[in-house]
Order: C-alpha cells, then sequence, then structure tokens
C-alpha cells in the first residue's frame, strides 16, 4: 500500500447524528446535506485522479479518519462511508458501490485537530 496512492477528503462531511438530525427536522435540509458532502468527496476524488491515484476494486480499503476531538463515537463518523463512495461514483472514479467492488472496509480512527480528514486507501490482496 502506497501512501501516495490516497484519497484525503478534508472532515466533517456529517455525521450520522448530524443526518438524522437533518431528516427529522426537515428532508430538504438533509438532501442538501448528502447532496454537499457528496460533492466535497467528488472534487477531492478527482484532485486525487489527477494526481494519479488508482485503486483495484474488489480489494479491502482502510479509511483512517482524522476527526478534531471525540464527540463523535466512530461508528457515527464511519457513516460518513457513504459520501465518499456516492462522490467516487460522481468523479468516476467507482463504477459502483456494489458487492462486486466494496468487499471489507477497514476503518482507524485518530485526532488531529488542526487538519481533520479521511485517508482511503486500498489494502490489497
Amino acid at each position: 500500500m502506497s501512501q501516495n496512492n490516497r484519497i484525503v477528503i478534508p472532515l466533517p462531511l456529517a455525521t450520522l447524528n448530524q443526518y438524522i438530525s437533518a431528516e427529522r427536522t426537515n428532508r430538504f435540509k438533509a438532501a442538501k446535506i448528502k447532496h454537499n458532502a457528496t460533492n466535497i468527496a467528488k472534487m477531492f476524488t478527482v484532485k486525487a485522479i489527477r494526481e494519479g491515484v488508482t485503486f483495484r476494486w474488489g480489494v479491502p480499503l482502510r479509511f483512517d479518519w482524522y476527526c478534531a476531538d471525540k464527540r463523535s463515537d466512530p461508528d457515527n463518523i464511519a457513516f460518513q462511508h457513504k459520501f465518499v463512495f456516492d462522490g467516487m461514483m460522481a468523479a468516476g472514479f467507482l463504477e459502483n458501490d456494489n458487492w462486486a467492488h466494496i468487499v471489507e472496509l477497514n476503518d482507524r480512527f485518530f485526532i488531529d485537530k488542526k487538519r481533520p480528514r479521511v485517508e482511503v486507501y486500498e489494502i490489497g490482496e
């Protein structure tokens, strides 16, 4: 696994609790959150593509989540996989986020107060 062959996306996109709260308030508010988060993931995926990042699909992926603090639980943070994969598809990097392409997800969680982000790597076979 190359440290250079990764997609880096700034956080937060939206945690599960934030998304649920928006859904309960107004479905259009939740749709806007999804749209904005997906666009951010798309923009940074396009940047990675331009830098030569490629993945082989059907291999495990690792998500290193660097959060500003520990206010959200890891499962709440990992919900953001949805936005990352949707952004990858919108960028043309990922054909489909189905079972044929996404076979395993490995999440690790860290604190980086100055630069919250998620780094996505393929682990390999």
